[in-house]
């Protein structure tokens, strides 16, 4: 008799455990993503004596695991340092590094230039371009590739009677970067001339605001960029796998 009782128990203990686990679980997973529902979940937890042990272990539990989120960055440093530039790019890296400006890891820097008044923000739409919604960089570029930016647009509407071209992306932070490395795996893994504030894609392939090749306005559009190259304003170079010119203004 005593053994049948230690056996229930034991195992009624069991199912205790077991259902303790389940409401951590859910205590977690609901202030992640249901803070309202959590706080009326932890008010009825409160009242019920029994529980109030779990209590300090669960927001332990939580607050070190947000914490752990925010101190760990997405990228390695050291290794992204690592990565060579090819011969091809070297010269945009070199122009990027003329400007003064450190390689933008986060948020809070680009803000730092910002207020300092070094980086400038780029306008949704100009004369000969249009900026495309921008889910992975940031509409702000130094003062000299903004007014580039805005000459190159300019000179191509002049030599097409108005046609504008897109701007895919601007300037990018590492977070960035590695933000658009989960949805792109062409997506640069070393330093990239968009994390200094004076590089950015123009699309070949979406002109008007439509998405359509149109190989006319292409031509168009590669004739001014080489102008600004062989004048020592601009490097660029054809991104087939983007569909993009990617565009580096020099500190000329």
């Amino acid at each position: 008799m005593i053994v049948i009782n230690y056996i229930i128990n034991f195992n009624y203990n069991i199912i205790c455990i077991h259902k303790i686990l389940c409401l951590f679980i859910k205590l977690i997973s609901l202030a992640t993503t249901k803070p309202v529902i959590f706080a009326f979940k932890f008010s009825k937890i409160v009242c019920m004596r029994k529980f109030l042990y779990i209590i300090p272990l669960a927001f332990h539990q939580l607050v070190y695991s947000q914490a752990s989120k925010k101190a760990v960055p997405c990228y390695d440093f050291t290794e992204v340092l690592k990565v060579e530039p090819t011969p091809l790019y070297k010269p945009h890296l070199d122009a990027s590094r003329s400007f003064n400006v450190n390689i933008l890891k986060n948020t809070s820097q680009v803000q730092k230039y910002i207020n300092k008044g070094k980086f400038h923000t780029v306008k949704k739409s100009g004369k000969g371009y249009k900026v495309q919604k921008l889910d992975y960089s940031r509409a702000y570029l130094v003062s000299k590739a903004k007014i580039t930016l805005e000459k190159i647009g300019s000179r191509f509407s002049k030599e097409t009677k108005g046609h504008n071209f897109t701007v895919s992306s601007i300037t990018r932070t590492l977070e960035d970067q590695c933000r658009l490395r989960k949805v792109n795996a062409n997506a640069s893994l070393g330093i990239s001339s968009h994390n200094y504030g004076n590089s950015f894609d123009i699309s070949y392939v979406r002109f008007n605001n439509k998405l359509k090749t149109n190989p006319k306005l292409e031509v168009a559009l590669e004739k001014v960029l080489k102008y600004y190259a062989n004048a020592g304003r601009i490097y660029y170079i054809k991104e087939r796998q983007q569909s993009c010119f990617h565009v580096t203004v020099r500190n000329y």
